[in-house]
C-alpha cells in the first residue's frame, strides 16, 4: 500500500511561476519512490492557465484536487491552506490512509493549525511543516501583517511534528527561537536545473531581445528577481553607480505600477546613468538561461531568509557571482563566489573587473561543483523520499 501525502500551500501544478510551485512539480516529476502517493492542493485559478477544469486531476502521477477561494484580499492564502488542508484531510479518511502525511509549505495559518492538528492526529497523521524564509521581516508587510507572521510562525512550529528547513541557517533559527518547544527539525535545500540553455548566438529570438536592450554578451551585471526592498536594489544600484565599470547593470524585474521603483528612482537618480537598464521580465526559460549564462557577472542582494532559486540557478549559470555577505548566501555559495558589503559594492566591482580569466574560470568552476553537488533536484527529490522514510516520535514512517 502507498503511503499518502498530501501537499498544502502552493498554489499548484501544473507549475506556472514561484518558488513552492516549481519544488511540487519537480518533486513529482522526479520521483523515484514507487512507494509514495501524492496529493496536491491546487487554486482553481492556476489549474485553470493550464485549461483544466477538472475537480480532480492527475498530473506527473500525483492527484491533484482543486480548491475555490474567494477574492477575499491578503487574507486569500491563508483562507485556501485552511481549506485545502480541512480538504486534504477528509480526503485521507475517505480512503482510509493509513498514517497519511501533510506537509505544509509556510507558515500562514498558525492561529487555526491546533484544532486542524487534532483531527491529523485523530487519523493517525503526521503533520510536516517548511518554515519557509523570514516572512515576517519582509518590508512589503505593514507592521501588523508582520506581527501575524510571527505570530503564525510560533504556532506552526508548535504543532509540526517535523519542520523542514531549506537553509541551515533558518534550521539553526528554529532550534534557537523556538527553544521551548524542542522542535524536531531536518534540513533539505531548494533545488535547481542544472542544463545549458539550447539557445545560440545567431538564433533570432537570443538576437531581437540583445538588440531591443542594446546590451551585449560578457558585458554586462545581471540581477534576476521580486522587486522588493529587502532584494536590496538600492544598494546595489547605487554602489553600481557609483563604480567606473563600463558594462551595464541589466535588471529583470517587474516594475509595473510599483511605489518602489518610484521611490528607488527619486532617492538613486539611476535615470540619469544610461548603464541601468531596467528590461521588464523574460518568461521564456531558455532564453533567460542564455542570458544568465552570458552576463559578465551576477548580483544578489537577497537577505531575507531561505534557500533563494535565483541564487541557485545564477551559482548553476553564470561564471562570477557577487552575493551579499550574509549567512544564507555564504552558506549556498560557500568559497564559489565573492561576497560584498552594503557600502562596498563599487570597490568590489572595480577588484573584479581586474581578474583575469583563469580567476574567473576558477570561481565558475566551484560554483559549478558545489551546486552539483548539492542542488540538483535529483538529490532534492531523493533527500525528501528519504526523508519521509526518517523517524518521527520515535515510530518509523514506512513508504
Amino acid at each position: 500500500m502507498k503511503k499518502a501525502v498530501y501537499i498544502i500551500g502552493s498554489k499548484g501544478i501544473p507549475a506556472k511561476y514561484g518558488g513552492f510551485e516549481t519544488f511540487v512539480e519537480k518533486l513529482t516529476a522526479c520521483q523515484q519512490s514507487q512507494h509514495i502517493q501524492y496529493y496536491v492542493a491546487c487554486m482553481r485559478e492556476n489549474s485553470a492557465k493550464s485549461g483544466i477544469a477538472e475537480d480532480v486531476f492527475e498530473h506527473n502521477g500525483a492527484i491533484c484536487y482543486n480548491v475555490d477561494v474567494p477574492n477575499i484580499g491578503p487574507a486569500r492564502a491563508i483562507f485556501y491552506d485552511i481549506a485545502a488542508l480541512n480538504r486534504a484531510i477528509e480526503m485521507a479518511k475517505e480512503q482510509k490512509d493509513k498514517e497519511p502525511i501533510f506537509y505544509v509549505l509556510a507558515c500562514r495559518i498558525g492561529p487555526f493549525i491546533a484544532g486542524i492538528k487534532k483531527k491529523i492526529k485523530a487519523i493517525g497523521g503526521t503533520l510536516i511543516v517548511n518554515p519557509d524564509g523570514h516572512e515576517w521581516l519582509r518590508a512589503k508587510w505593514s507592521l501588523p501583517v508582520r506581527k501575524y507572521w510571527k505570530f503564525s510562525e510560533q504556532l506552526m512550529v508548535k504543532h509540526a511534528d517535523l519542520l523542514v528547513c531549506d537553509s541551515k541557517n533558518i534550521e539553526s533559527y528554529i532550534q534557537k527561537d523556538y527553544a521551548k518547544y524542542q522542535p524536531k527539525t531536518t534540513y533539505i535545500a531548494y533545488g535547481t536545473d542544472t542544463s545549458k540553455s539550447v539557445l545560440r548566438q545567431e538564433d533570432e529570438k537570443v538576437r531581437t531581445w540583445f538588440n531591443e536592450k542594446q546590451v551585449s554578451e560578457g558585458n554586462y551585471y545581471l540581477v534576476v528577481g521580486r522587486f522588493v526592498p529587502e532584494n536590496n536594489y538600492e544598494a546595489m544600484i547605487r554602489e553600481f553607480i557609483k563604480s567606473k565599470s563600463k558594462k551595464d547593470f541589466v535588471l529583470i524585474t517587474n516594475v509595473e505600477q510599483n511605489k518602489f521603483y518610484d521611490q528607488l528612482l527619486r532617492d538613486t537618480g539611476f535615470d540619469k546613468d544610461p548603464r541601468v537598464k531596467f528590461v521588464g521580465t523574460v518568461y521564456d526559460q531558455e532564453l533567460l538561461k542564455y542570458i544568465r549564462e552570458n552576463a559578465f557577472a551576477y548580483f544578489h542582494g537577497h537577505e531575507v531568509g531561505g534557500t533563494n532559486p535565483s541564487l541557485l540557478e545564477a551559482l548553476a549559470s553564470t561564471k562570477l557571482n557577487l552575493l551579499l555577505d550574509v549567512g544564507f548566501n555564504r552558506e549556498v555559495g560557500e568559497d564559489g563566489a565573492i561576497y560584498w558589503k552594503k557600502d562596498e559594492l563599487a570597490r568590489v566591482i572595480e577588484e573584479v573587473e581586474r581578474f583575469d580569466e583563469g580567476a574567473i574560470s576558477e570561481l565558475d568552476e566551484k560554483s559549478s561543483q558545489r551546486i552539483a553537488y548539492a542542488f540538483t533536484w535529483e538529490k532534492i527529490v531523493l533527500d525528501y523520499e528519504e526523508c519521509l522514510r526518517s523517524s518521527i516520535n520515535g515510530s518509523e514512517i514506512k513508504i
